[in-house]
């Protein structure tokens, strides 16, 4: 009976969860297999295979595309965990005034739009007169054109997502500290055991759970970029900012290729489900 009651309350999330996920995910591994064309009817499709999956190393600008996405998620993992943890840490214990104020306002980095966040960082990285362009030439340090520099480019949109993130991973890290019990630090203490030593043997093991979420989460959102490459760059200059998930929505809606298309957003799914599946597996074989 019970169940039955619980079915029937759950019914209206499952048809919408169903409608909206389910049966677009569904559609994008079938379109994937075919050859269409957004700008005609789904009618026209015309089934080839595997040749789209094929295709996808054939094509220089995406293979462009899924180093620089390779390169930016790997910086962002590599700069983003270490820094939220170094700064949770100092959030966290330090028995500091206003500490709770510091992190209302690294978290509304994550919560303001994406839009608003871009306006303000077009300016910061605007070439000459910008403030950080400024700030180097007032020291005498040549300052690059960021943006619209190839070398630069990428760079300074993983600079960007940092910022932007950063305080979403911290409060993540803080909520997990709050699970460590005090005793363990108090008898650590006693023992005679440093910041560093607590810090290394109680607090990241302790942690583990937490740190293997943030970079899960890290690897998720950043491999699946799209707003500032979109809004800032265009996948500019010479391709130096192309990721995988810009040139899913440039091979779908500008050229209209939407079976190779799918098979691109199929492929990215599926490498997020590896690495999910792998820190899974790892964080199991680390509590037995």
């Amino acid at each position: 009976m019970q169940a039955g009651w619980s079915a029937l309350f759950l019914s209206p999330t499952l048809l919408i969860i169903g409608l909206f996920t389910v049966v677009p995910m569904v559609m994008t591994v079938v379109i994937s297999f075919h050859q269409w064309s957004m700008f005609t009817p789904m009618g026209d499709m015309t089934f080839v295979g595997l040749d789209n999956y094929r295709r996808l190393l054939s094509d220089p600008a995406r293979v462009q595309a899924i180093g620089n996405t390779a390169v930016y998620v790997g910086l962002s993992v590599l700069i983003t965990v270490p820094l939220a943890l170094l700064v949770s840490l100092l959030l966290y214990f330090p028995t500091v005034r206003g500490k709770h104020v510091v992190r209302v306002i690294l978290f509304a980095t994550y919560v303001i739009p994406t839009v608003a966040i871009v306006i303000v960082w077009s300016n910061i990285y605007a070439p000459g007169y910008g403030p950080l362009s400024a700030t180097l030439g007032a020291v005498g340090i040549p300052s690059p054109a960021w943006l619209s520099d190839p070398s630069w480019a990428l760079l300074s949109l993983v600079i960007f997502n940092v910022w932007q993130m950063l305080g979403y991973y911290v409060i993540l890290l803080i909520a997990g500290l709050t699970q460590i019990p005090e005793e363990l630090y108090e008898a650590a203490k006693i023992d005679g055991a440093g910041v560093a030593r607590r810090t290394w043997w109680i607090t990241i093991p302790l942690l583990r759970r937490s740190l293997v979420f943030v970079i899960l989460m890290t690897f998720i959102n950043s491999i699946q970029v799209f707003d500032p490459i979109y809004l800032l760059t265009q996948g500019g200059p010479a391709g130096s900012t192309d990721v995988v998930s810009f040139e899913i929505q440039r091979s779908a809606f500008q050229y209209g290729l939407a079976g190779e298309a799918s098979a691109l957003a199929v492929s990215l799914f599926m490498m997020i489900v590896v690495v999910g599946t792998v820190l899974g597996i790892l964080m199991k074989g680390r509590n037995k």
